[in-house]
């Protein structure tokens, strides 16, 4: 099954701006909402706003009833991944069992300098993440729990209530070819990195079956999943105009820019799609951040999902 969502962030000034994205994707039909989990991403420049994102995604489960509701993803560094496993089995029921979770070794944030958070080098950041894995989805399953690893440790510890999903979804994040293929390949139900470019992707996608074959599982066990940008136009004639009033919200030299799939009309985005649906994503989702371009949104949702359905139904 296909599934379309939006990917949101949480970079906004006022807690009725996420609300609403979130309720007109639902309108719109999306199956998938998230946020990030950051405090000050790099983008938003030092002093930019930004909800914490746990405590938000639960305040828009609560306001939604049907998408799925995710995070993308939580960083190891943030929390103990006991804390983790007991705010995601909490959302889980908040959301009457709608969450995905999302755990990532961490990226760039300007918090950790601003807070006096340690940022440990990448090496550990995916050991952590590793151990984080076994940890939490012990804890979902009930326990009780003992685990000694090099950064965590926990001795008959137990979760009540366990999350409303038999399994809770978890999703791993990221690209890394040598360490982050292989955390998705042994834990994941879901593997979500960047679009980026179509060769880069069938690589890490032959990856990861490689390496679940290695951990004794078969790919079809794990979902893929991309989230890219688009600016999209109802007609060729509207491209540039479109291309160009984005471009100008953007730094020159802006990391976003390699995000961005298509700058075009919704059918140049199908194409765009169903190379990677040919590679086996069957999770695509829309990556938003305000200002809101509220027309790629709503022309993505009325005319390039029904496309891309109709053309892989074929």
């Amino acid at each position: 099954m296909l599934r379309f969502g939006v990917h949101s962030g949480q970079q906004y000034s006022t807690f009725g701006d996420c609300l609403e994205l979130w309720q007109r994707a639902e309108e719109l039909g999306f199956d998938w909402v998230s946020v990030f989990d950051h405090y000050r991403p790099p983008l938003g420049g030092p002093d930019g706003p930004c909800f914490d994102g746990p405590a938000l995604l639960a305040a828009l489960a609560a306001r939604t009833s049907r998408v799925r509701c995710a995070i993308l993803v939580s960083a190891v560094t943030w929390r103990h991944p006991a804390t983790a496993a007991a705010i995601a089995a909490t959302i889980d029921h908040v959301s009457a069992g709608r969450l995905e979770f999302g755990l990532g070794a961490a990226g760039p944030d300007l918090a950790y300098e601003q807070y006096g958070l340690p940022f440990p080098d990448a090496g550990v950041r995916l050991d952590m993440l590793e151990e984080a894995c076994q940890v939490m989805r012990g804890l979902w399953g009930g326990g009780p729990v003992t685990f000694h690893g090099e950064h965590y440790r926990l001795t008959g510890a137990c979760l009540r209530p366990r999350p409303l999903q038999e399994r809770l979804p978890l999703v791993i994040g990221g690209g890394g070819e040598r360490r982050t293929l292989r955390v998705a390949a042994r834990h994941a139900d879901v593997w979500n990195t960047l679009a980026g470019d179509l060769a880069g992707y069938r690589r890490k996608a032959e990856l990861l079956a490689r390496y679940c074959a290695e951990e004794g599982r078969r790919p079809a066990e794990i979902r893929q999943s991309v989230t890219f940008r688009a600016v999209l136009a109802p007609t060729e004639a509207d491209v540039a105009r479109r291309r160009a009033e984005r471009l100008a919200l953007l730094p020159a030299d802006s990391p976003d820019l390699a995000e961005y799939l298509t700058f075009g009309t919704p059918e140049q985005c199908v194409e765009d799609l169903l190379g990677y649906a040919g590679l086996g994503v069957r999770d695509f989702l829309l990556g938003c951040r305000p200002p809101l371009d509220w027309e790629t949104i709503e022309l993505f949702a009325t005319r390039v999902v029904p496309a891309v359905r109709a053309r892989l139904a074929q």
